[in-house]
């Protein structure tokens, strides 16, 4: 039985992530890509759900999250909005969409906006992308961002291995995540980076420090739902637990069913019409 204490009846919103941080309540964070999915998870009271590009892993059986467009990013947040109620969806904005051109940037949030009615979005970077994620900002589209390990960066960094332990890595890290707070965004992804720097940024920024792989220090947690689940058995990272074996569960269920149709158990009767 749970025991978490959240709200299950009150909407998420962004302003709502900072009030939970002001009182050092956790956020809960977890992906979706599709109807069913959302509205368990939804149901089951997470405060935020990602629509991430890594469905272009999960769903789409990609290596990296490179390949996956904005056309399939809208399609699969448009399923979870229609499975939600209460947490807050954030989108991510895929590669390509908005690094380097913020006209375009702007363009492909305001695509995802209307097209999905999703509520917010995500982008990885800094510095870099401040011009892009300025211009989101300035249409009042909430922007979360991702530093850290930034995966849509994965053939520049050549690895996916810690990110920030070196002091200059480290102090631009705690530079853009403080720019990301003056600038106007409503949270920060951090990923991958030591518990300890993680833990100092979510101390010296105002909005909400969500992390993964990146210690308890900060506001949050988000986990990728088919890692968490089980669901991906072929992903084991330290900074994962699982809470479930569904593809076991998945796997023993077709082969009972498999079974049952071969040996002509099933349907029953009572099964049939």
């Amino acid at each position: 039985m749970s025991t978490n204490t959240t709200d299950n009846t009150r909407k998420v919103t962004t302003r709502r992530l900072v009030e939970m941080k002001q009182r050092g309540e956790k956020i809960s964070m977890l992906t979706a890509y599709d109807y069913s999915s959302a509205k368990i998870i939804d149901a089951a009271g997470i405060d935020v759900i990602l629509v991430g590009d890594s469905a272009s892993n999960v769903m789409a059986g990609n290596i990296t999250t490179l390949p996956i467009t904005l056309d399939q990013m809208i399609y699969h947040a448009k399923s979870v909005m229609k499975g939600t109620s209460r947490a807050l969806v954030v989108v991510d904005l895929p590669f390509g969409t908005y690094q380097g051109n913020s006209k375009e940037a702007l363009a492909s949030a305001i695509r995802i906006m209307k097209e999905s009615h999703a509520e917010a979005v995500k982008m990885e970077g800094g510095s870099e992308i401040r011009e892009s994620i300025e211009r989101i900002l300035s249409a009042g589209i909430p922007v979360m961002g991702h530093l850290g390990l930034t995966p849509q960066s994965i053939n520049k960094f050549g690895t996916y291995s810690v990110r920030a332990r070196q002091e200059e890595e480290a102090a631009k890290l705690i530079e853009d995540a403080k720019m990301l707070d003056e600038i106007g965004c409503f949270g920060v992804v951090i990923e991958k980076v030591p518990a300890e720097l993680a833990a100092r940024v979510a101390k010296e920024i105002t909005i909400p420090v969500i992390g993964i792989g990146a210690g308890g220090g900060v506001d949050g947690q988000v986990l990728v739902m088919h890692d968490m689940l089980g669901i991906n058995q072929g992903f084991s990272p330290r900074f994962l637990r699982r809470y479930a074996d569904v593809a076991g569960v998945m796997t023993d269920a077709v082969q009972r069913y498999i079974d049952d149709v071969k040996s002509g158990d099933f349907p029953s009767p009572a099964e049939s019409y």
